[in-house]
């Protein structure tokens, strides 16, 4: 890591919500709140190549506190999100949390994306550990924060990579794929999933038939046709991929121009709406390159009205239509009206809002784990309850399967007749 000059960690970020006032509560109060904030930290990819990933978590999450904001806040203190963007890369992750911990006093950090990047950020929790400045909700499955020596920094929503790649692997196998191969970020995220498959496969006697791996911050324009060819050599007969949506989405092309014709899989950090818009966008015959195509997802379809969170987050995302912040935006970025990344950064600051109500009217960084774990069979919405306790730093466990029809995507029922 490089060295962290005054300068670099006291460099200038985006404020979110309340700007005019941030300042003054940050420098007036070490505590992480005021009479009428709390001040919360974000450290997300908000340009490069995966900035679709932070900028819809992100957008996700304002609608829920903007709503609650406009409705007089937590006993009358609104949130502030204090956003840095670190582009998807360790270093400035590192940089960005030093900052929000020791220059901008957050209550708490929220909303991180990427595994290399909150890996990294863990040990900084541990040696800022009397701060009791915790993780919440962050953008990884990996087991890192889900286990120790760094578990106890951090709190997940979503269901993990074990748990996403088993499914696949269980699926994949039931409908006689054996031949599992694998496409993977080379770092901390891709031999998260790695470990994830490899595990799985051993339930079954089985192993890697074939690894193809990419440097992290690969573009679509990126040709992915070697790592193409070693899959098919391998004769692989299903692909899980463990990366982020440019680089598998050129990947996903390259294969199928490869004649790499077997069912390619994705883990839900891909960012689906994304990749799938990029093949969309680029190929003549987009249908031919998503009909083998299925992505694990840890939030219920966006489309399903029937579920009481996906309504309300349809309503106020259209009723807010949050926009990333201006200040971070290097590149033209169209957001989604609905996206699988959107709707769980939605989840997190709901449930980040109930955990806040549960402090009652003097919020304490000392009384964050206690009011989490007091989070019991707690209804989020989404048909499944939510439970905290401290053997249990991980909300849901549920993971969900999508495939492509009609230009987007639906939830998989049948895995037999698809595949």
């Amino acid at each position: 890591m490089k060295r962290m000059t005054r300068r670099t960690v006291l460099g200038a970020g985006a404020s979110l919500v309340l700007p005019s006032s941030l300042s003054r509560a940050a420098a007036g109060n070490a505590a992480g709140f005021t009479d009428t904030e709390i001040i919360l930290g974000m450290s997300a990819a908000f340009s490069g190549p995966s900035r679709g990933l932070g900028i819809e978590l992100y957008r996700g999450a304002f609608a829920y506190f903007n709503h609650v904001n406009r409705a007089g806040g937590i006993g009358g203190r609104k949130i502030v999100l204090r956003t840095y963007d670190d582009g998807y890369q360790p270093n400035s992750s590192v940089e960005n949390t030093v900052k929000l911990i020791l220059k901008d006093r957050v209550f708490a950090l929220f909303g991180y994306v990427g595994t290399p990047t909150v890996t990294r950020v863990l040990p900084l929790l541990k040696k800022f550990q009397n701060e009791k400045t915790f993780l919440f909700f962050p953008f990884t499955g990996a087991q890192p924060q889900r286990q120790p020596p760094y578990g106890e920094f951090a709190f997940n929503l979503r269901a993990s990579y074990r748990q996403e790649t088993e499914g696949l692997v269980d699926n994949f196998v039931s409908v006689g794929r054996k031949r599992i191969g694998m496409f993977y970020q080379a770092d901390a995220y891709g031999r998260s999933g790695w470990a994830g498959v490899r595990r799985a496969l051993r339930k079954y006697d089985l192993k890697i038939v074939g690894e193809a791996t990419y440097r992290r911050g690969q573009k679509f324009t990126s040709v992915m046709r070697r790592q193409a060819q070693i899959l098919k050599n391998a004769r692989a007969d299903a692909v899980i991929c463990i990366g982020a949506y440019a680089a598998c989405a050129a990947f996903l092309r390259d294969a199928v121009d490869n004649g790499l014709r077997v069912p390619i899989a994705n883990l839900s950090f891909v960012g689906s709406e994304n990749l799938l818009k990029l093949i969309a966008e680029s190929q003549e015959e987009p249908r031919r390159y998503a009909e083998l195509l299925v992505n694990s997802q840890v939030v219920p379809s966006y489309e399903d009205a029937s579920i009481p969170a996906v309504r309300e987050y349809r309503e106020l995302m259209q009723r807010y239509n949050p926009q990333p912040p201006k200040e971070l935006l290097k590149e033209a970025y169209t957001p989604f009206a609905h996206s699988f990344v959107s709707l769980e950064g939605f989840l997190d600051a709901k449930l980040m809002v109930e955990i806040l109500r549960r402090m009652g009217d003097s919020p304490e960084r000392g009384k964050l784990e206690n009011a989490v774990f007091s989070v019991k069979d707690f209804d989020l919405g989404v048909g499944v309850p939510v439970t905290f306790s401290a053997d249990r730093r991980q909300g849901l466990d549920r993971v969900y399967y999508t495939v492509v029809d009609g230009g987007r995507f639906v939830p998989l029922d049948d895995w037999k007749g698809r595949f």
